[in-house]
């Protein structure tokens, strides 16, 4: 009984450090993401600081990616960037491998 109770509490710690470790490879992406848009948008010093952790929370909204697609594109369509998509998309999965290279 106690090797089973054993097993389960590894299988469980291991859970929560792949969560962990998905969740910082993720907050990570997403500064890469935010000081890209921020230079896209001209912004510097203090605004981009923030921007950067505004995208960062953006994550926080719904699971998944989309939200913070959609707080970019449309912090972008703001900026007079249009027909972005693509190249957002990219750019969030060349900075997700950059993220799990700089975390793993």
């Amino acid at each position: 009984m106690s090797s089973f109770e054993d097993r389960k509490k590894s299988f469980e710690n291991k859970f929560a450090l792949d969560q962990e470790t998905l969740f910082k490879i993720d907050a990570k992406r997403n500064k890469f993401l935010g000081e890209w848009i921020a230079d896209k948008l001209n912004k510097t010093g203090k605004i981009k600081e923030d921007y950067i952790l505004e995208v960062i929370k953006s994550d926080m909204a719904e699971p998944g990616d989309e939200d913070v697609f959609k707080k970019v594109k449309n912090d972008l369509s703001k900026g007079g960037f249009d027909n972005i998509d693509e190249e957002i998309r990219n750019k969030m999965s060349e900075f997700l491998e950059a993220a799990k290279k700089a975390v793993l």
